[in-house]
């Protein structure tokens, strides 16, 4: 077993030596144990669609006839016009009151009054004075009686008497209220009339008599006819291509070797195997069988190919140490 880890050690490291030794290149650096060889990485790919021509784009001259179409229009068959009114005016009958007399002063002269009146005016006062008297009581007024008989005139008779005063009636005029000018407010005088106010003016009232129309029936051209050059787009159909995404170079990895795979740890790398489905006897002799069966599973699950690299081991679920 150890004599075949190391044949296929070396056959892979044969088949990168050249450009191992031309770069220089080494492994990591790495705890002592550890083995490290050049694998082989399996390229990774992945299908995508791809749009690819199908038919090529080109041009076509096609007639493109007259298009027409049945429309009806308004045909004007009497234009717009504007007659004219006239419409009277409107009245109503009102009555008002007008000044016939302004309200003025005047200035009026009262006249001054007067009584009349009759008075006693005294012409000559009253007096006493002697006058003859008549009529005598005594002798010579009885001349039949014993007594007057005897008795003899002896002169004249003279009788005081008062004479009264004398008045004449004059009539005379005193006055009453004397002259006076008062001045008086004459009010306004009114007169009452009737007259005809206008209530509504007369107008004349413009009145529009719309255009007269005829609907009529009429083939009208929507598009006229004209030669198209068509283009015809390119066709394009999918198709489905496998790429290359990653892997597909040598690169250094750890792997199981004699040095810390002892024939227990390869056993259990054949269990592994085995119950991954690829059969081979777990006897931890990692013979022809076992690297088949190693290699079949790193290519079905895009490990790299070759080695019992570490990845491998963890793979199958195997512990490293």
């Amino acid at each position: 077993m150890k004599k075949l880890l190391f044949v296929t050690l070396a056959a892979a490291g044969l088949a990168g030596g050249a450009l191992a030794q031309g770069a220089g290149d080494y492994p990591p650096d790495a705890d002592p144990g550890s083995c490290y060889a050049r694998v082989l990485i399996p390229e990774t790919t992945e299908v995508v669609t791809e749009q690819v021509l199908d038919t090529p784009e080109r041009t076509e001259l096609t007639l493109i006839p007259a298009t027409f179409e049945t429309v009806t229009e308004q045909v004007l068959v009497k234009e717009q016009a504007i007659s004219y009114s006239v419409e009277p005016a409107v009245f109503e009958t009102v009555t008002d009151q007008i000044v016939e007399m302004p309200e003025h002063t005047e200035s009026v002269v009262i006249p001054a009054e007067y009584d009349t009146y009759t008075e006693q005016v005294l012409v000559r006062p009253s007096y006493s004075t002697w006058k003859p008297g008549a009529g005598l009581f005594g002798r010579n007024a009885a001349a039949g009686t014993a007594e007057t008989a005897s008795v003899v005139a002896t002169g004249d008779l003279l009788c005081r008497v008062e004479i009264p005063a004398q008045y004449d009636t004059v009539t005379r005029t005193r006055l009453v209220r004397p002259e006076k000018t008062e001045t008086r407010i004459i009010p306004a005088t009114y007169r009452t009339i009737t007259k005809q106010v206008v209530v509504t003016p007369a107008r004349v009232v413009e009145t529009l008599i719309p255009a007269e129309y005829e609907t009529v029936t009429v083939q009208k051209m929507v598009t006229p006819a004209q030669e198209q050059t068509v283009v015809i787009p390119a066709t394009y159909r999918t198709i489905e291509k496998r790429v290359v995404t990653g892997g597909g170079g040598l690169e250094w990895r750890e792997v199981l070797c004699d040095t810390n795979a002892p024939p227990a740890k390869i056993a259990q790398v054949q269990a592994a195997l085995t119950a991954k489905g690829y059969e081979v006897p777990a006897d931890g002799n990692f013979g022809p069988a076992t690297l088949t069966a190693m290699e079949n599973y790193q290519r079905a699950n895009g490990l790299p190919v070759g080695y019992l690299t570490i990845s491998t081991v963890e793979s199958l679920g195997v512990p490293v140490d």
